[in-house]
């Protein structure tokens, strides 16, 4: 009879990650969970010999960086504060470094900069 091990969801989406920078799918990744999962992520990380930034997300949970150390130091200088006070040209340059879609990041940049009243500026408005 095996023995049966639940891991939490959260921590499988960590190690997932983990996989992925060790890979080079990813340079960098912003992981985001409970606040009791933070020391079991800290040790995880710390074992592999990866480098974190630590950024508390709201009452109940962490932002945890991950990743390239060079990518990381740019993260201590741009997001100093809350991810939902990021000014439209840090949260595209978070998103950028994240390697998400950059045609995604631009209309969110242009959305967040012209904040819906954009209309004479936009291309190809409909």
């Amino acid at each position: 009879m095996r023995a049966i091990t639940n891991i939490p969801t959260e921590i499988k989406v960590l190690m997932n990650h983990i996989y992925e920078l060790q890979k080079g799918v990813r340079q960098m990744v912003l992981f985001t969970c409970n606040k009791r999962y933070g020391e079991q992520t800290i040790e995880r990380l710390e074992s592999q010999g990866i480098p974190y930034v630590l950024q508390p997300a709201g009452s109940k949970n962490l932002n945890v960086y991950f990743g390239k150390r060079e990518c990381l130091e740019a993260i201590r200088l741009i997001v100093t504060r809350p991810l939902n006070q990021l000014t439209p040209e840090e949260d595209f340059i978070l998103g950028a470094m994240l390697g998400y879609d950059i045609c995604a990041q631009c209309e969110r940049y242009c959305r967040r900069k012209c904040q819906g009243d954009c209309n004479e500026t936009c291309i190809n408005r409909n």
